[in-house]
């Protein structure tokens, strides 16, 4: 039984204030991995202050309404954490050298590796149209990554690789969700987060500038906002109906492009996001029927 009567109309605000700060996110991101604020930080020290920043946040929030925390099954948390920790990171590297619009369309291969992936993980059935959309979001993919000798974006597949573990990710999120509530899930990814970041960015720690603190804490914050945004729209409508809107990320992403970076996008990348979200749009319409 939900904890939340059913609201579409608040549900999609909650949705689309996510999409502005997930993007906002990559703005920080794509940041602090050039030199905009001081020397590029290492992606894996960029996925460290996503995770502190975030996990302050949230810790905040329990220690005010202080949540129950009851049987948490550890090896999921552990599993999906591992996952989210590499796709971010390797997301976080990609929007270094790509337009974010770009990264962020490719990102949208997500729930298609996360279908993929439910077949022999999940035993789903995938059926035709399920197959089309993802044959459809991979050329999308393809045609970002620009396959020729002089304008191939090598940096495209730290996106698509990021999509790929993100996809992973997905499966044990889907065996989180009947199991757990959904703060505890945040509460405790971020804290396992926090602790292979940590771990990770030894090598590689510098000390940032000012600048470059204030954009981790931002980095963070954003991310912990979204994701209670994100949770709190789920909670208000079925996922078939306001995951859909999930895709404005795109136009954020490229609003932001625009006006911080000064970078506009090409037919090139018109024309595969179109086909992504296309085919991400379709999977999400079968998702429906299939519930329905």
């Amino acid at each position: 039984m939900s904890l939340h009567a059913p609201n579409p109309p608040l549900a999609v605000v909650f949705m689309l204030t996510a999409t502005a700060f997930i993007a906002g996110t990559m703005v920080m991101a794509k940041s602090l991995g050039t030199d905009v604020l001081g020397p590029p930080l290492h992606p894996l020290q960029i996925s460290h202050g996503r995770f502190l920043f975030a996990f302050a946040a949230i810790a905040g929030a329990a220690l005010i309404f202080r949540p129950t925390i009851s049987n948490p099954h550890w090896g999921l948390h552990v599993g999906r954490t591992l996952f989210g920790w590499g796709g971010v990171t390797l997301m976080f590297a990609a929007v270094a050298f790509i337009p974010l619009s770009d990264a962020t369309a490719i990102s949208f291969l997500n729930p298609v590796f996360g279908m993929l992936l439910a077949i022999p993980l999940l035993g789903e059935r995938v059926g035709r149209w399920r197959w089309l959309a993802a044959f459809m979001a991979l050329i999308g993919a393809l045609i970002l990554l620009r396959p020729g000798p002089e304008t191939f974006q090598a940096a495209g597949l730290l996106a698509l690789g990021a999509a790929t573990i993100m996809g992973m990710e997905l499966i044990f999120i889907k065996k989180l969700a009947n199991r757990e509530p959904a703060f505890q899930i945040l509460l405790i990814n971020n804290a396992i987060g926090l602790c292979i970041a940590t771990l990770a960015v030894l090598p590689v720690w510098q000390m940032p500038t000012p600048s470059q603190w204030g954009a981790l804490a931002g980095l963070g914050v954003l991310m912990a906002t979204a994701q209670a945004c994100f949770v709190n729209a789920m909670a208000r409508a079925d996922a078939s109906f306001v995951t859909p809107f999930s895709y404005i990320t795109l136009i954020f992403a490229t609003l932001y492009d625009m006006l911080i970076f000064d970078v506009w996008p090409d037919w090139v990348s018109v024309l595969g996001a179109i086909i992504i979200l296309s085919g991400a749009s379709l999977l999400a319409w079968r998702e429906r029927r299939l519930r329905a």
